[in-house]
């Protein structure tokens, strides 16, 4: 028994593959024992491998069982004693491999290695859900990864990737596979009071996803979440592309809702993509030579053109030539964004 005992606990202690390896060489060894063995019994090699693997995961249909005794013994001795517990151990180490990828998954220590994703940065949970929700309602096949220094993921969705670490170092911006992301979100710490000291983290993240662009030699479209808008002018060395202000626009927006009743409905459909009209960017057509010829054929559509990206004041440009590679936003439904696209 102590030898059995020894030689299980051999086995146990072997990687995945070698036991792999191992067990493949047991059942063809054994099937060709077999087939030697007992010709009449196993007149092809199949019929000795459709024994061995039935006996081996104990199904034993019983078309096929060796009738000599050499056969008897040999299944006994090797398939019944060896061969069983060495399945039953490579099953364990399979089972395994896969609890230990799940709390590799889910602490973060995991490398993301598809594309055309969208990276997260320092969101609170009820951020990350919300954004979350707001992506993956418009985009059906694509993931996020969210990058945050904690030990496990905040939440668990299969579209969600969590990569745990300092944001702020390159090591941990590559694992997320920053080099492939569609765009990299950076939120305000809200664990911090002081709005001083959480735009200066932010800020040293966007600074090293600006070094990264620059030593790679590729451009990631940067989102940057800060408290106070008197900081922007120190972000412009990081290149960021977009500035969410949070506590700032919270305030303007509660003014604007006293000033002008029922004007927060407007902002919440602007902002969500489950409510009414909403926010879509769509490209230029070639035979529009003016932004009164787009917004008029858009109008048409049931749609509304309000800006080009960079300004709402196009209804005084209306006559302006729309430049080359323009991308206009405009507010409509699905449908009709669909309509225009296509």
């Amino acid at each position: 028994m102590w030898i059995l005992q020894r030689f299980f606990s051999k086995i146990s202690k072997v990687s995945l593959l070698h036991a792999t390896v191992l067990a493949l060489l047991l059942i063809f060894l054994s099937s060709f024992v077999m087939k030697m063995a007992e010709p009449e019994t196993f007149p092809r090699y199949i019929d000795a491998l459709w024994w061995t693997m039935t006996t081996l995961v104990t199904v034993g249909y019983g078309d096929y069982f060796p009738e000599s005794d050499f056969g008897r013994i040999f299944t006994m001795l090797l398939l019944y004693i060896f061969g069983i517990g060495a399945m039953g151990i490579i099953i364990g180490k399979v089972f395994e491999s896969f609890s230990l990828y799940r709390k590799m998954r889910e602490e973060g220590k995991l490398t993301y290695s598809e594309k055309g994703h969208y990276i997260l940065i320092g969101a609170s949970k009820e951020k990350l859900q919300q954004v979350l929700d707001e992506i993956l309602c418009k985009e059906e096949k694509t993931e996020v990864v969210f990058v945050d220094n904690m030990e496990r993921t905040p939440l668990e969705h299969e579209r969600l990737f969590f990569v745990s670490g300092n944001p702020a170092e390159e090591e941990v911006l590559m694992r997320a596979n920053i080099l492939e992301a569609k765009s990299v979100a950076i939120f305000s710490d809200d664990r911090n009071d002081h709005s001083e000291y959480s735009d200066g983290k932010t800020l040293l993240t966007a600074s090293r996803v600006e070094h990264i662009s620059k030593k790679y030699g590729k451009s990631i479209y940067s989102i940057v979440e800060i408290k106070k808008d008197k900081h922007i002018a120190l972000f412009e060395h990081a290149n960021v592309d977009e500035f969410i202000l949070s506590n700032d626009s919270i305030s303007r927006l509660m003014a604007q809702a006293a000033i002008h009743h029922g004007s927060s409905k407007l902002f919440r459909q602007m902002l969500s993509s489950t409510e009414g009209e909403n926010l879509y960017e769509i490209n230029a057509k070639p035979h529009w030579n003016s932004y009164k010829d787009a917004a008029m054929e858009l109008f048409e559509m049931g749609a509304t053109l309000i800006s080009d990206g960079s300004s709402l004041d196009i209804a005084r440009r209306h006559h302006e030539k729309i430049p080359a590679n323009a991308k206009l936003f405009v507010i409509c439904d699905e449908p009709t964004y669909k309509k225009i696209i296509n």
